[in-house]
């Protein structure tokens, strides 16, 4: 077995990330947590190169980031680039766009189309990786999309569960990890409570999930890094959750 880097997910600070100096502001706070990498997302405009410069500057590693699929499609140039300044190699998309949603023939056609943008990436030597949320356990003729996926991809189609969202679906988080061994060397550790008959998202350990066979399983596989997300901090402060998810990880990943 192996360990993982657990890095922040930087959407779950998206309204303090707005201009280039809340961005400085945030990463400051985020290295001192005790962070060593970050998944970027959610970020207002700043030069790429400024960003750059401020994570080198804070000791953070950019592992992964989300970008939109019509950026992949139509500035593959530019993406390309810019994941190369920043020595990220994992480029990710946060889902499936609607357009392809709703039946069996679109997400064939998703996988396909994305497979083909996969392969270009990977001659650069990037990675796709796919990012899930609920949608994707809806079932056509026997099999999710998730299954569609899957199956309907080339190789170098890279996954990146979002175990919250595989929970939500009805699905296992640690099967899935599993069933990705070899294409998915990001996951996304988001971890699922209830409050008031409601799922909720709660930082990491707080909730229900399986946390030590999640990491065992992480540890089993080609995981390398595991980006901490939670879209919805209610009325806590993202940077105190951010904060207790990554002692809960580290106390973990000692176990």
């Amino acid at each position: 077995m192996k360990d993982f880097v657990v890095a922040a997910q930087l959407y779950t600070l998206r309204d303090y990330m707005k201009t280039p100096e809340d961005i400085r502001k945030s990463l400051k706070k985020v290295s001192e947590m005790g962070y060593t990498a970050v998944q970027i997302s959610g970020l207002g405009k700043i030069d790429p190169v400024e960003l750059k410069e401020i994570t080198d500057e804070y000791g953070l590693k950019i592992c992964a980031t989300h970008i939109s699929p019509e950026a992949i499609a139509n500035e593959f140039d530019r993406v390309v680039k810019e994941h190369k300044l920043w020595d990220c190699k994992y480029v990710g998309i946060g889902g499936m766009p609607a357009a392809y949603r709703g039946s069996e023939e679109g997400c064939i056609a998703f996988a396909k189309e994305f497979s083909v943008h996969a392969k270009k990436l990977a001659d650069e030597g990037l990675q796709f990786i796919y990012h899930n949320h609920r949608f994707e356990f809806e079932k056509f003729n026997g099999r999710t999309m998730m299954d569609i996926l899957f199956e309907e991809s080339a190789p170098e189609f890279g996954f990146e569960i979002d175990t919250y969202w595989v929970q939500s679906g009805g699905a296992s988080p640690v099967e899935w990890i599993y069933k990705v061994d070899g294409r998915m060397q990001v996951i996304h550790f988001k971890d699922m409570g209830v409050k008031n008959n409601e799922q909720i998202m709660t930082p990491i350990g707080r909730g229900n999930l399986p946390w030590k066979e999640i990491f065992e399983a992480c540890k089993k596989t080609a995981v390398e890094w595991a980006p901490v997300e939670q879209d919805h901090c209610y009325d806590e402060c993202p940077f105190d959750c951010l904060k207790e998810s990554l002692d809960f990880c580290n106390k973990m990943m000692k176990e």
